[in-house]
């Protein structure tokens, strides 16, 4: 990326520390190249093919910082695809290191670690253990059929151990992304489950209470339109204060404090024919729990509006407990197994993401009483 400045371009910030000095852990390691400068310092071949040995010496490190780096701050290999080119590097480092044996002898084989830790972190996995099978391949012929060949034994089992590190760092890297990946669509999928049941708490509150107030609207507008205009100005207040709340929620900004939650209850309630009493302040529960609290009291009230018959309503809040009962005719078999499919399980599923029991039954005398206790 490139940035006009007084009608020349200059290249864009780098912002990330690896991509300033992650070019430094390729080059670390071209310390163990010294054993190809030292074969070729050694070498009793032809001068052209001396010459040629120290020009893929060359060619050889710098693609494979090039390499390296292409490849770190392109975020390819280890279960991705590998960068564009990356390919085409990996046939010039196997060429160089080809062409490095007749000046180089059997310590050409030391180009291998670099070839195989390029096909591991940079390439695909079935490069990995072509890569590895082949180098560990290739340095045993060299010590078991060569004369002399024995003496490079301590090279083998560099290749060996350094295949087996290679297989199970790469195979962490690669889990652990997977498990980041998991996780995200995990959390996602969560966000969507507590969005919709946001979502479906806000609008199945707020058309109960529409509904409650159309219905009274429609019996009032011959007998008493005056109040019937007030019914209609009352829905499209709470309709826009419910389309409000929606996009609020869908922001992730919504947050309706338990006091608030009370207030609105008791409105909706009344506007069914339904009393609510309040017992206790809201402040008796902590800050979280009382986002919780309001939440669950909101679908309560929904369920007492659409559910229950009831004539008297009550809210009980103590520290750490949250209590609504009411007087209606209370949850049947049917209207149980109807109501735990939306309303019910919601409620459940949000005391449960707070740390807090759920308990929903009979009243004490009749009605339905729902207790949030953490």
């Amino acid at each position: 990326m490139t940035a006009q400045q007084g009608g020349t371009e200059r290249p864009a910030a780098i912002t990330s520390h690896w991509d300033r000095y992650g070019w430094l852990m390729a080059v670390v390691w071209m310390i163990f190249l010294a054993y190809p400068v030292i074969a070729l310092l050694r070498s009793d071949a032809s001068r052209a093919w001396i010459v040629t040995g120290w020009v893929a010496l060359v060619v050889f490190a710098a693609v494979y910082v090039v390499g390296f780096v292409r490849g770190s701050r392109g975020g390819g290999g280890l279960g991705s695809p590998p960068v564009p080119g990356q390919w085409m590097l990996f046939a010039v480092l196997t060429v160089c290191a080809a062409l490095s044996v007749p000046a180089e002898g059997p310590l050409a084989l030391s180009f291998l670690p670099f070839i195989m830790s390029f096909a591991s972190y940079g390439l695909t996995r079935a490069a990995h253990w072509v890569t590895s099978i082949v180098a560990v391949l290739m340095t045993a012929a060299c010590i078991f059929l060569l004369p002399g060949g024995t003496s490079y034994f301590a090279l083998l089992v560099v290749v060996m151990l350094l295949g087996v590190v290679n297989t199970v760092s790469t195979w962490l890297i690669i889990r652990s992304a997977q498990a980041e990946r998991l996780g995200l669509e995990l959390a996602t999928s969560e966000g969507r489950e507590a969005l919709a049941r946001d979502v479906h708490d806000l609008i199945g509150h707020s058309l109960t209470v529409v509904q409650l107030k159309s219905q009274l609207a429609a019996r009032l507008i011959d007998s008493d339109p005056e109040r019937a205009k007030t019914e209609l100005a009352a829905i499209t207040a709470l309709t826009a204060e419910a389309l409000a709340a929606a996009r609020a929620t869908v922001a992730g900004a919504r947050s309706t404090t338990l006091g608030e939650q009370l207030a609105s209850s008791g409105e909706a309630l009344a506007a069914g024919g339904v009393t609510l009493q309040v017992r206790g302040a809201p402040d008796a529960l902590s800050p979280a729990q009382e986002l919780t609290a309001s939440w669950i009291l909101r679908e309560a009230t929904t369920n007492v509006l659409r559910h229950s018959a009831a004539r008297q309503a009550r809210v009980t809040v103590s520290p750490g407990r949250l209590v609504i009962e009411d007087d209606g005719r209370g949850l049947d078999e049917g209207q149980t197994a109807a109501a735990e499919s939306s309303g019910i399980r919601g409620m459940r599923e949000r005391a449960a993401a707070a740390g807090a029991a759920f308990r929903i039954g009979p009243a004490a005398e009749a009605g339905t009483r729902v207790e949030v206790r953490w």
